[in-house]
């Protein structure tokens, strides 16, 4: 199989540490990797209340699966012994923007402390070439005109969490440049927009809050109907961390670079729930929340110009797709059907699209 998601065969038998490997994101990378023939194993706390991994079994596709923080140097450095990784794919972090003004301390210490624990446990490996960092689309400085942000936007955040991922790339940044000349380790980092899909369980994130909303038979209130995000599926960015790794493995490339949807595939809250709501069928609706709340930046958008010409990818899924994707899933998932089988027949779907 040869197009965006990988060229034929490189994944097979390939050694890969997913960490974050318990979480949404994660666990349907776990199970990518899987389909693709690679050896892989994770590190990670344990799932958090219900979780993919879980329903999905995820375990199964595991060579290995430690469970510890992030920051535990000692247990890093033993997972990567065992493991001995060709390939970190680190999605390890505190991945919600209201979690971080709750424990900012707590989000500084994942997201930021966390990535020099494992660049340095890796630059410590001969054998590991190549670490991908995934940060997010709200490490940018946020610019009130709405523009489409390129890798060279100006970095910053004026919350916890998306200075976090900012503070992550400078990291992953100043690792590469410091040691590049004296060790053949290649570091990527990934900027991804806003992903969605089935399994995602978290709480104050759209899609899950809708899903547990329609099941209950309640509108899902919405607190910025108004906010432009670019919304994924969470296959088609996974697809560009592939794409991203193998060619840093080849040592051809670093820095960082943005994976997000067309640019006629930008919408905001309100179109996806109208949308999810349609897909989901009888009963379900959303209102708007007026209560106050944090923050959040109204518009975010990713130019991703660099991974479609230099790396060939492409998003397979539109935000119809994308939106009927997770509605199917979900819908299955409340009807009792195996989440093993239902998440897997996506994947393979979805790597039947790359032709």
């Amino acid at each position: 199989m040869e197009g965006v998601v990988t060229v034929q065969g490189f994944w097979n038998d390939r050694r890969v540490l997913v960490t974050g490997h318990t979480g949404f994101k994660g666990s349907w990378l776990t199970l990518l990797l899987s389909r693709l023939g690679a050896v892989v194993t994770g590190y990670a706390l344990p799932p958090v209340n219900q979780s993919l991994f879980e329903l999905a079994h995820v375990r199964r596709d595991l060579a290995g699966d430690f469970r510890a923080d992030i920051c535990n140097a000692e247990a890093l450095a033993n997972a990567l012994n065992e493991a001995d990784p060709e390939i970190i794919l680190h999605l390890a972090a505190q991945p919600l923007v209201k979690a971080g003004y709750v424990d900012p301390i707590e989000t500084y210490r994942v997201n930021v402390l966390g990535v020099a624990h494992i660049l340095e446990a890796a630059r410590r490996r001969s054998n590991v070439r190549a670490v991908l960092i995934v940060t997010s689309d709200k490490c940018y400085e946020v610019d009130p005109r709405g523009v489409r942000h390129s890798e060279n936007a100006r970095l910053g955040g004026r919350d916890p969490y998306s200075a976090s991922k900012a503070c992550a790339e400078l990291v992953s940044s100043s690792f590469e440049a410091a040691f590049r000349q004296i060790q053949t380790l290649r570091i990527v980092t990934a900027r991804s927009g806003n992903v969605i899909g089935g399994g995602d369980f978290a709480t104050d994130r759209i899609v899950p809050d809708a899903v547990r909303a329609f099941m209950s038979g309640q509108p899902v209130s919405v607190r910025m109907p108004g906010a432009v995000r670019p919304w994924q599926h969470v296959l088609d960015p996974l697809s560009g961390y592939l794409l991203l790794a193998e060619q840093a493995w080849r040592q051809t490339l670093a820095g960082a670079w943005n994976f997000g949807p067309d640019e006629d595939d930008e919408h905001d809250v309100e179109a996806l729930v109208t949308k999810l709501a349609a897909a989901w069928g009888t009963p379900a609706a959303w209102i708007a929340d007026l209560t106050p709340h944090p923050p959040e930046t109204v518009t975010l958008r990713l130019d991703s110009t660099k991974a479609r010409h230099t790396l060939g990818w492409r998003p397979l899924l539109d935000f119809s797709n994308t939106v009927q994707w997770s509605a199917d899933w979900y819908r299955a998932y409340a009807g009792g059907a195996d989440v093993r089988a239902i998440t897997l027949a996506q994947v393979d779907s979805y790597l039947a699209l790359n032709g």
